[in-house]
């Protein structure tokens, strides 16, 4: 029977859901298990020179550093890690010998094809085997893809890989890159495979593969648990008992439970990856998909909104993820609406030199609401629900900058309601520009609570008193008032935003008479 080998890329791919810092006695546990389970290839992680050494970090600054981490008896596995083009370079690279790495990792885009295939055939020379990944396979077309087999050829690398880094494949696209390689690639070199989940298709294609081989030897990549960036990768544990199952492969999967019961699963219930409606969008549109993950935590679009970004965006900018230009994109779909500002001037004459009640669906607008009401209740002041029709009393307006909770409101209540341009809306009291409420700390930049103290500062309003104003806590479930919506991030997106309206608000309040009636739970004032 002809090879079918797994690599599994957990320490490696996974490391985009928790920045790669697994904790060393995690990689040791990590590696060692996998080496138990008999899977044929292990990735350790990236090398970099952006690396910082850190032991508990799966990004190594040299090869040599990774030898820590390898146990002492390998058992039948091999051991590699992935350089990506750019950041490691051939001069860095020592001869091999036995107590290194078995193999590297080439990671490339088209548009250093000719560079990085020098750096494969110069790192072959030291003697490691070889990995090319041409990532985005889909970005060649027939002839490139068929040049690229040429030349890779010439070298004779270990592997050559379909590369499908935006979970887009599907079915028919395997076979047709396969058949390429098929009847093209020498036939001493592996076919590998790498996929993405994003269109829940990562297993049955790899499964296709198989029955597609014909005698060529596969290597097939997995990760434990599917973990990996956005939609996640093909799961190991699934796989190897297929592989067990149907060809009598004799993988022990007992080690990889352990493995993703002890250290798998905690990251998980910190950063959830997998299957989600961003990630299918990205795959969708042929994007890379940390545009996925830029937009879903924006927070503040929905689906149909996010595909009518992508559908937008230049084909030579789907490729290669670009912050700057994803952020033009949404902040001019954001700002694409019409502005009704035939009630501004009368506005402004309510609310000049009034003092103004912000209430924000943070838990204290639940947990003091009696506070709130009373304060309501005088005389001098105007009271705004943000992106909540306020159940703790009777507001004066709703100020909503969040397309889905405008949809919560009742067609009946939106002509209180002062909106934003990003919302479709004929029956709100106003409508005003989008950008006009926004601030310079990127992480906060369209914070509702921000742009709505914003937007009475211009409206010149004598005091703005804040309520509900909390911030955000690790704990989802804590951040609202009524327990259902949920902000969920990363801590370090938490920690982040905490900081940033913390210092928003300090800005602001040089500008105008800022106080809480409710003091905030997760950052200072």
């Amino acid at each position: 029977m002809d090879s079918i080998k797994i690599l599994d890329c957990t320490l490696r791919d996974g490391g985009y859901c928790n920045q790669w810092a697994f904790g060393r006695e995690n990689i040791l546990k990590t590696t060692e298990g996998l080496v138990c389970a008999g899977i044929d290839v292990i990735e350790c992680g990236f090398i970099t020179r952006k690396a910082s050494g850190d032991p508990n970090i799966s990004k190594f600054p040299s090869v040599q550093s990774i030898s820590d981490i390898i146990p002492a008896d390998r058992g039948s596995s091999k051991f590699v890690a992935m350089i990506n083009f750019g950041e490691f370079e051939e001069n860095e690279v020592p001869q091999r010998d036995e107590s290194m790495i078995n193999g590297l990792r080439v990671a490339f885009h088209k548009k250093n094809m000719d560079a990085a295939l020098d750096l494969c055939r110069d790192i072959k020379s030291k003697g490691y085997d070889v990995y090319v990944q041409a990532m985005v396979t889909m970005a060649y077309s027939d002839t490139e893809f068929l040049n690229l087999i040429s030349r890779v050829n010439k070298i004779r690398p270990y592997a050559f890989y379909i590369v499908d880094s935006f979970g887009m494949m599907k079915r028919k696209d395997i076979i047709r890159y396969f058949s390429l390689i098929e009847h093209n690639l020498d036939r001493t070199i592996f076919i590998g495979f790498h996929s993405h989940n994003n269109l829940q298709l990562a297993y049955s294609n790899a499964i296709a593969l198989l029955d597609m081989r014909s005698g060529r030897d596969l290597i097939i990549d997995s990760s434990i648990y599917g973990m990996g960036r956005g939609a996640g990768n093909l799961n190991t544990e699934l796989f190897i008992d297929h592989l067990n199952e149907e060809y009598d492969a004799g993988y022990d999967l007992a080690p990889i439970l352990t493995i993703m019961d002890e250290v798998i699963n905690g990251f998980y219930q910190k950063a959830p990856w997998g299957y989600s409606l961003p990630n299918y969008l990205s795959a969708v549109h042929s994007a890379h998909p940390n545009y996925a993950g830029y937009l879903s935590e924006k927070n503040t679009l929905t689906v149909e909104a996010m595909d009518a970004i992508f559908a937008c965006m230049a084909p030579e900018k789907r490729v290669e993820f670009d912050k700057a230009y994803i952020e033009s994109l949404y902040l001019e779909c954001m700002d694409a609406g019409k502005i009704r500002e035939q009630h501004f001037g009368e506005f402004i004459e309510i609310v000049k030199d009034k003092t103004v009640l912000l209430i924000a669906p943070g838990r204290s607008s639940e947990d003091e609401k009696d506070v709130i009401r009373a304060y309501s209740d005088r005389d001098d002041v105007i009271s705004i629900g943000i992106n909540i029709v306020y159940a703790g009393c009777d507001t004066d307006y709703t100020f909503v900058s969040n397309i889905r909770r405008y949809r919560e409101i009742s067609i009946s209540g939106r002509g209180k309601c002062i909106t934003t341009s990003n919302i479709p809306d004929n029956d709100s009291y106003m409508q005003i520009r989008y950008r006009d409420l926004l601030n310079e700390d990127e992480i906060v930049r369209d914070n509702a609570g921000l742009m709505a103290v914003k937007f009475f500062i211009q409206c010149g309003a004598g005091k703005i008193v804040l309520a509900g104003f909390d911030g955000y806590s690790y704990d989802s479930l804590e951040n609202y008032a009524d327990g259902l919506k949920a902000f969920i991030a990363k801590k370090a997106t938490i920690d982040a935003t905490n900081d940033g309206m913390s210092r928003i608000l300090s800005d602001y309040s040089r500008q105008a008479n800022i106080e809480f009636l409710t003091k905030p739970k997760h950052y200072r004032i």
